[in-house]
């Protein structure tokens, strides 16, 4: 059982949220907060799997308590609660599990549950080494933060200082270099075959022969061809056994 706190000022707010946990997961809130120190004093000395996070709160700020989270060594899931949608980019830049605009929408709040207890599922065991980027990344869809299984990706391409990231069905406009983004992905399922292009090796279609001995690479459900760089054709070639 994954066991939460909730960190919100607003009494009326902060027990709605704790009744809407209740009724729709076996999420255990274990304490509430209205201040950010309180809350950040108490876990020093408790660990949680879940933080839902308001960001206008007394005494630190919900976005300071989080970047202090996330330095921990086992830092937990950060949901922010807020009514302010400008604060959405800098809670994905924090890494957020999600970001929930107040007042609540019920089937929202059931959805992220949903994805809440499907993560601590997948939570590795004792003696084993948490990775959870191997695992789901997030990606910014408007004001939204998307947390999205790394095998839905198809490939990523840079724009200079943004990089676009593919899925069968949407793109995503991340505002960080693709060297910082594939830092973020699995390294075993994932190939950075050219300077500005990293491509999923498991929606590989088919490799065509291109000018100068390199390759274009053809992947299952995009009409987009992935170029191979000359100087990543070696390391491509022994990954795809050609």
């Amino acid at each position: 059982m994954l066991k939460a706190i909730i960190v919100e000022d607003e009494y009326l707010a902060r027990e709605e949220l704790a009744y809407l946990v209740g009724q729709h997961s076996t999420i255990e809130i274990v304490a509430s907060f209205e201040d950010g120190l309180e809350a950040f004093k108490y876990l020093q000395d408790h660990e949680v799997d879940v933080v839902f996070l308001d960001i206008q709160i007394p005494s630190i700020d919900g976005l300071l308590l989080a970047k202090n989270l996330h330095k921990s060594s086992h830092p937990p899931h950060i949901v922010f609660v807020t009514a302010y949608k400008e604060f959405a980019v800098e809670a994905f830049e924090l890494e957020a599990f999600d970001y929930i605009l107040k007042p609540y929408n019920e089937p929202r709040i059931i959805n992220l549950l949903q994805k809440l207890e499907h993560a601590g599922k997948s939570q590795p065991g004792q003696g084993e080494v948490s990775s959870p980027h191997n695992r789901t990344v997030n990606l910014v869809k408007g004001e939204r933060i998307i947390v999205t299984p790394c095998e839905q990706i198809y490939y990523a391409e840079a724009d200079e200082k943004l990089t676009y990231v593919y899925t069968r069905t949407d793109r995503y406009v991340m505002t960080m270099t693709i060297s910082e983004f594939v830092s973020r992905l699995p390294a075993e399922g994932f190939f950075r075959c050219h300077r500005s292009y990293c491509v999923n090796i498991n929606k590989v279609r088919e490799i065509v022969p291109w000018f100068n001995s390199t390759y274009l690479i053809r992947l299952h459900d995009l009409p987009f061809e992935v170029p191979v760089s000359r100087s990543n054709i070696k390391a491509f070639r022994q990954l795809m056994r050609l």
